[in-house]
């Protein structure tokens, strides 16, 4: 946990932009895997650990604004209960480390919520994205549960974004060592990955080093030979000299902050001639990018300009012709590029996307687009310092999207399909890094790593 401190300000500046009402807070539940007493690893709702710290299941808190309370409701172990799983610290302690000077069993979390209810408060809860705490919700607000998932309160919701969105020095201070960590997983993985081996060998020892750093992984690794497809697992599929490997992963600290970062590099000890063409053209979208970061900065712009140099680069390669602006204008650049260029970041992987990437991502003059490609970008606005984001720029040779467009005939002012045939089983590739947005533009989080064709093929060869 952060200080009792940093728990409190968090709170104190909360209440000042709700003004009234109660503000309700379910932290997550052990869930079974596939029978009761088989979990999933446990996962703290992000926006409890954010304003509480305490990493348990089972847990509510009710912040009375008009009152002034906080109450922590949960209940201790029991001595059966430690008979399986040991003893733990009292939760009246670990409310103590968070600010909360009122502890009460869970029993008591609904008579308190009908209290309010009865007093005509406001009853502000965030968006459930579990199931079980979307019933649970239900039963205790006496509401249908079908009414559950759009009755959220949205002044909570942008209260606590517009908090969020801006990491403190100690947020930041844990997220380079997220990447860090995430780091030396794709250094491990540049350098093991040679022919023969599975890619679910690899993935498994890349996850032994995030849990090794003291927190796990921050989302199932994707490390695949398959790159054209944005997010393909890692399988028993052997890789061999000769293919071009795409790894996505990032790794969680034990307080919950993530690392996110992609690296694509060869199984062989050097990239091939075209695929030495196409990682370049990623990389110079990525840079052209990153460069271009900074506070008042639209992301679509930084997206666009990433679309803008990969069409420059294709076009290059006989992939693509006609006038560049007029191509990503029309979408023809989305046979390649799918997806959006980045996100947030921070105690969620895609930070706060529960939320809808509407409201976190865009604003009231920037409206989401719901065209092929720019639908995936999760981050529009304009950037403010304090935030953390990735930049992700890619190339994907999808077969069954060239194939289908081929056959529409889709962009064919744009796209020499005759000269995209022969890349249909080249892969993908991918280059993500994350960045901290300062006063005066951006910051490399964490250590660099190697991201060049040169210094890939030096650690893949050390």
């Amino acid at each position: 946990m952060f200080s009792t401190t940093t728990y409190t300000t968090r709170r104190e500046a909360l209440k000042k932009k709700m003004k009234s009402g109660i503000l309700i807070f379910p932290g997550n539940k052990e869930t079974g895997m596939n029978y009761k007493d088989n979990w999933y690893p446990f996962r703290q709702d992000s926006s409890f650990l954010y304003y509480f710290g305490i990493n348990l299941p089972d847990l509510y808190v009710i912040i009375d604004l008009d009152e002034g309370k906080e109450i922590l409701f949960g209940d201790d172990l029991t001595p059966e209960d430690m008979v399986w799983v040991g003893a733990s610290e009292p939760l009246a302690n670990q409310a103590e480390k968070c600010g909360i000077k009122e502890v009460q069993p869970t029993s008591k979390v609904k008579d308190v919520i009908q209290k309010a209810k009865q007093n005509g408060q406001t009853l502000h809860y965030l968006p459930p994205y579990r199931s079980r705490v979307t019933i649970e919700l239900s039963e205790l607000l006496g509401f249908p549960v079908s009414t559950i998932g759009r009755n959220y309160s949205i002044e909570f919701v942008k209260a606590v974004i517009a908090q969020r969105s801006i990491k403190s020095s100690e947020e930041i201070k844990e997220l380079h060592k997220a990447v860090n960590i995430t780091a030396s997983m794709h250094r491990h993985a540049i350098k093991n990955t040679k022919h023969g081996v599975t890619e679910k060998q690899i993935a498994g020892e890349l996850q032994a080093i995030a849990i090794a750093g003291g927190g796990n992984i921050s989302f199932p690794i994707i490390l695949t030979k398959n790159g054209q497809y944005l997010h393909n697992h890692a399988t028993q599929a052997r890789v061999e000299n000769g293919d071009i490997v795409l790894c996505d992963c990032g790794a969680e600290t034990e307080m919950g902050y993530a690392g996110d970062m992609t690296r694509t590099f060869p199984v062989a000890e050097r990239f091939t001639d075209i695929q030495r063409e196409i990682y370049s053209i990623v990389l110079e979208a990525h840079e052209s990018a990153a460069a271009a970061l900074k506070p008042g900065y639209r992301f679509k712009d930084a997206h666009l300009l990433a679309c803008t140099r990969i069409v420059e680069g294709l076009k290059g390669l006989g992939l693509m012709k006609g006038d560049t602006e007029e191509a990503v204008n029309a979408g023809a650049h989305t046979l390649f590029f799918q997806c959006g260029l980045g996100h947030f970041m921070g105690l969620d992987v895609h930070d706060m996307e529960n939320f809808g990437e509407q409201l976190v991502g865009y604003n009231e003059d920037l409206k989401k687009s719901e065209e092929f490609g720019l639908k995936s970008l999760r981050l529009g606005k304009e950037l403010e310092a304090g935030n953390v984001l990735t930049v992700e720029p890619g190339i994907y040779f999808n077969p069954f999207l060239i194939d289908s467009w081929k056959a529409k005939g889709k962009y064919t002012a744009f796209v020499n399909y005759d000269e995209v045939e022969k890349f249909k089983t080249f892969g993908g590739m991918r280059v993500e890094e994350d960045f901290l947005i300062t006063s005066g533009g951006k910051e490399l989080l964490g250590d660099p790593l190697a991201k060049t064709i040169e210094e890939i093929e030096e650690l893949k060869n050390a």
